[in-house]
Order: C-alpha cells, then sequence, then structure tokens
C-alpha cells in the first residue's frame, strides 16, 4: 500500500444508491477482507490467469485489479472505452482498486491504459466470473445463517 491511497477495506460504499455499481463494489470489498473467500478467489484467478511460472499477475495490473475491472466490465455490460475511464476516473472503483488518492495530488494514484485493460481485464471470462459469484453466494448464505442462529440463542438465553 503506498502512503496516501485510500485503503480498500475503509472505502465507504452507500448503500442508498439504487444503482447496482455500489453493490458490486460491496461484494468486492467482503472479498478482500473476508479471508476464506479471497483465498479461494485467488487460486482460481492465478489457475485461470497465471502461467505456472508468474505468481504476480500480468504485467500492468494485479490478479485483484483484473477482478475488480473484469467484474465492473461484465456485470455493467460497459464496452472498453467506459472502463479505462472508470478506471482512471471513478472514486469508489479506484478505492476498491486501491490505487485512489486520498490526497488532491492524482498523481499519487494509477493511471490505466486502454490497451493494459484491454490485454488483462480480457482473461477474466463470464465462467470464471460465475464461480466466484457462486462462492460468494455460498459464503453469504452461511453468513446469514450465522446470523440468524445467533439471533435466535440471543432470544431464548
Amino acid at each position: 500500500t503506498k502512503i496516501g491511497v485510500e485503503l480498500i477495506n475503509e472505502v465507504d460504499l452507500s448503500m442508498r444508491s439504487r444503482d447496482q455499481l455500489p453493490q458490486l463494489l460491496a461484494g468486492l470489498q467482503y472479498i478482500f477482507v473476508t479471508p476464506e473467500i479471497n483465498n479461494s478467489v485467488f487460486k482460481l484467478l492465478e489457475s485461470k490467469i497465471c502461467s505456472k511460472n508468474n505468481h504476480t499477475g500480468r504485467p500492468g495490473l494485479s490478479l485483484w485489479e483484473i477482478l475488480v475491472l473484469g467484474a465492473v466490465r461484465l456485470n455493467l455490460n460497459m464496452d472498453y472505452d467506459r472502463l479505462h475511464d472508470t478506471a482512471n476516473y471513478h472514486q469508489k472503483v479506484r478505492g476498491i482498486l486501491g490505487v485512489h488518492s486520498t490526497t488532491a495530488d492524482w498523481n499519487l494514484g494509477k493511471e490505466y491504459k486502454l490497451q493494459t485493460l484491454k490485454d488483462n481485464v480480457s482473461l477474466l471470462d463470464e465462467e470464471t466470473m460465475g464461480k466466484i459469484n457462486r462462492m460468494v453466494t455460498e459464503a453469504g448464505h452461511v453468513l446469514k445463517k450465522k446470523r440468524r442462529s445467533n439471533r435466535r440463542k440471543l432470544r431464548f438465553d
């Protein structure tokens, strides 16, 4: 993490919006902060995207950046030009990417090139995103069951 860059787990996402982007970003943030899901998702991404000799992602983007930008592109049905603009100028997306500057100096953050996005994000296909979605959904169901169980215990104690 660079000094002056917003921490991913501290990005404040408004759930009052009816747009699907904040919910998507919240799901990605949940993946980032939940070790069990994070590990499973990154194992899947490594097997899909990384060669056997390269465990650092693709040139120009980390696996996390590929996941975030791929999810945004696929879920919001964006072309690469719109994704390019979103990656460089949408504060909350940049926060979840881990590149948003917390100072007025935008030079501290990363600038994404259009060709880099095309070369890297295209490696994340709908099938892989579907697998990741199922992992997160299953974890959400487990979490919801735990919360219900804890509420029942509190009522009867």
